[in-house]
């Protein structure tokens, strides 16, 4: 057999390896492997930063009838219109590093200036425009952690990067609060108004911090904390988990192409549907705390009642996405935490039990734990050419929030205490979502089958990509 010497520098040792074996550029299969755990330590200590980063309010701004929900909503139109061009932008640039962290300084400089607003309109316009700018976030982070790892990774780096918001849920309100008691009146301002000074204050110190840690893509990477052998390792391993190579291989047309392919494909819309439907179901999180409020106890109890569901969610999705991963299996880990989130639904609806009503809170919040891996299943769905991935992600991310707009208005004061209607539409919005995931589950079964099929009648032996399912 024809042998060649591999030179891995510092990396690895040289060592002989024969032309058959696929890892002989990485030193063979064992120095590959410690290879590779030494790029994933890397990237998720790099990766790790995305996840750091109204008490008087109706009164001070003269807030009247629906004018605060429209203020709660106004935000989440401003991140539906520009999730798709920041991707796009993203894609077509290749440089997150720059793009995400001046995104969220712009989005801090407006939280700040939210805190100098003085009448309704005013709290308008810069809520609009920090959803125009929060957009950028979030799914060019999905976007970002799809390019550097593989599908049977995905779950727990997204429940990582999504557990950021959850744990916000558990003890922003309580934080809130602290700010709220302790900052009235400071320098002749509202507490509400530190609230946004200092929100947005951290969120520019984090995001500054962002452009000296954050990863390019791995082929726009120019880094020193990322080795020539390391780099062609990255490239590697994204080739082997979609079949086929990145850009070169599966970009085809202008620069316009992939968001053509992305909103001509029915199946983005199918899960932009499915998702938008289970943001509904999920809106009871901005009204956790008045939720925790009607079990009758004193509004700093409430809050400290808010955080331990959240807490759970946040662990159990950890969990959750780590176990979808290692079994390469969706819709179950998703579905199955919805349907335990309708039964804490039911329990709310029938009765007014103080400790049945605290249990169920707990049974719905756990439902983020599949909520992350319908992400994830997003990102496994559509994953070549890059371009397309870029708008799938955002499109489906983008669409869903029309349920956030809508679920402003599902939870009104006056079906309090019991909010029986909301849960009967939250009831109903997920049943919907099981529903439309269960079918999508249907066609990803046969579009594998069919991919067998062509590969036994090809004579091919060794399966190539596959959907999760």
């Amino acid at each position: 057999m024809d042998d060649r010497t591999v030179d891995l520098g510092e990396d690895v040792e040289s060592v002989q390896v024969g032309v058959e074996d696929p890892d002989a550029e990485f030193g063979g299969a064992e120095a590959r492997r410690k290879l590779e755990r030494r790029l994933l330590l890397k990237l998720d200590a790099r990766m790790f930063i995305l996840s750091c980063t109204t008490e008087r309010l109706e009164a001070d701004l003269h807030l009247q009838g629906q004018q605060f929900a429209t203020l709660l909503s106004i935000l989440y139109v401003g991140y539906i219109i520009m999730q798709i061009p920041s991707n796009m932008i993203l894609n077509y640039v290749g440089k997150p590093s720059l793009h995400l962290p001046f995104c969220m300084i712009v989005w801090g400089v407006l939280s700040i200036l939210t805190g100098i607003t003085h009448n309704f309109v005013g709290a308008l316009l810069t809520r609009f425009f920090l959803g125009f700018m929060e957009a950028a976030f979030f799914p060019g982070a999905l976007f970002l952690i799809s390019k550097w790892y593989k599908r049977s990774e995905l779950g727990r780096r997204t429940a990582i990067l999504y557990g950021g918001n959850i744990i916000s849920n558990a003890f922003g309100s309580l934080i809130a609060s602290g700010i709220l008691d302790t900052m009235q009146g400071k320098l002749g301002d509202a507490a509400w108004r530190w609230l946004f000074y200092i929100e947005g204050s951290l969120t520019v110190f984090f995001a500054i911090c962002a452009i000296f840690i954050l990863p390019d893509f791995p082929a726009t990477e120019k880094g020193r904390w990322l080795s020539p052998i390391e780099k062609q390792l990255a490239l590697r391993r994204m080739e082997e988990d979609a079949g086929v190579g990145d850009e070169q291989e599966t970009e085809t047309g202008r620069h316009g192409a992939g968001l053509l392919m992305a909103i001509t494909d029915w199946k983005v819309w199918w899960m932009a549907f499915a998702m938008l439907s289970q943001v509904v179901c999920l809106s009871f999180n901005a009204y956790f705390p008045t939720l925790s409020a009607t079990l009758g106890y004193s509004s700093t109890v409430s809050l400290l009642l808010c955080a331990p569901p959240f807490v759970l969610a946040a662990i159990l999705a950890y969990v959750n996405s780590r176990h979808s991963d290692r079994t390469q299996e969706r819709f179950y880990h998703m579905t199955i935490s919805w349907a335990i989130g309708i039964v804490g639904f039911i329990i709310s609806i029938c009765t007014m039990n103080t400790a049945a009503r605290y249990i169920s809170l707990f049974l719905m919040a756990q439902q983020y734990a599949g909520f992350v891996v319908m992400y994830t299943w997003v990102s496994n769905s559509f994953p070549r050419p890059p371009s397309k991935r870029a708008v799938a992600v955002a499109l489906v991310n983008a669409f869903s929030q029309i349920g956030n707009v809508a679920g402003s208005y599902v939870w009104p004061s006056n079906w309090g205490p019991t909010y029986r209607y909301s849960y009967a539409i939250c009831t109903a919005t997920c049943g919907c979502a099981i529903i439309m995931s269960y079918i999508f589950k249907l066609h990803l079964e046969s579009l594998n089958r069919q991919m067998d099929e062509e590969e036994r009648e090809k004579g091919i032996t060794e399966k190539g990509f596959r959907y999760l399912i």
